[in-house]
């Protein structure tokens, strides 16, 4: 959080300004891409559309590597409330059940074998264990959103940016940036990452008009912390970066 949060005296003045342009490129540069027609089905870009630079993405990651990541979102939304986690396993599975009730990941959970679960429990312990010696205290005063959802419509609906932000804190009413955005994974970090980063702070201009101070992902497989600054030349990249994955799509569909 002190790497989130930063020094109050360095942070620039909010910048109101730069989501109109921003959302004018990228309505321009899908116009040239995809055309003026309506298409059929959206064309859906999410983050780990920007983790790898190929228009055909592996969402398929192991069930067990899914539920990990799961447990550990919820670990992080019970921390960032500020009740202590005795148990990582239980606590975060449990907490898990009462928000999704019953689907095909937690039947999954249901029919593991003894040898399974206990690996995974193992495995959620120790990845939330880095979680929360690494996340620290979280004040009310910064007012700490989790898994915060946001999607943008663009070219009349022919793209739509989704998005999910693990950790929020800040406001965005200051006269200073001050919104800072954490993503949470459970794999080590890889030069995807940084795209992943850019793509959510483009999104959050976008839904919110105001430019966030900073946007940082955390592994807690390694314990590794990248962040940038959010500035015009990091939001122009993360453009360029959605422009060459509609290109991409458009190009295999």
């Amino acid at each position: 959080m002190d790497v989130l949060r930063g020094e109050r005296e360095s942070r620039p003045q909010a910048n109101l300004t730069a989501a109109a342009g921003l959302r004018s490129q990228l309505e321009d540069g899908i116009y040239e891409l995809v055309g003026p027609d309506l298409l059929g089905a959206p064309l859906v870009i999410r983050a780990a559309s920007l983790r790898r630079n190929s228009a055909i993405y592996d969402f398929t990651s192991s069930p067990l590597a899914q539920v990990r990541g799961i447990l550990i979102n919820q670990a992080l939304r019970l921390l960032s409330v500020g009740i202590e986690i005795d148990d990582a396993y239980n606590d975060a599975f449990f907490a898990w059940r009462a928000d999704v009730g019953t689907n095909d990941l937690t039947q999954y959970v249901d029919r593991l074998e003894g040898d399974e679960r206990a690996r995974l429990m193992t495995d959620v312990t120790a990845h939330c264990l880095t979680l929360k010696r690494s996340l620290g205290s979280l004040s009310s005063r910064w007012l700490p959103r989790t898994s915060l959802r946001a999607h943008q419509r663009l070219a009349a609906g022919n793209v739509v940016l989704r998005d999910v932000i693990d950790l929020m804190v800040g406001t965005t009413t200051s006269d200073d940036a001050s919104v800072a955005l954490l993503d949470v994974t459970t794999s080590p970090l890889t030069e995807g990452a940084e795209r992943v980063m850019r793509y959510h702070a483009l999104v959050q201009t976008l839904r919110t008009s105001t430019v966030p101070l900073r946007s940082s992902m955390f592994s807690t497989a390694t314990g590794e912390l990248w962040s940038l600054d959010v500035d015009d030349e990091l939001l122009q990249r993360s453009v360029l970066d959605v422009l060459n994955v509609v290109a991409e799509i458009s190009e295999a569909s």
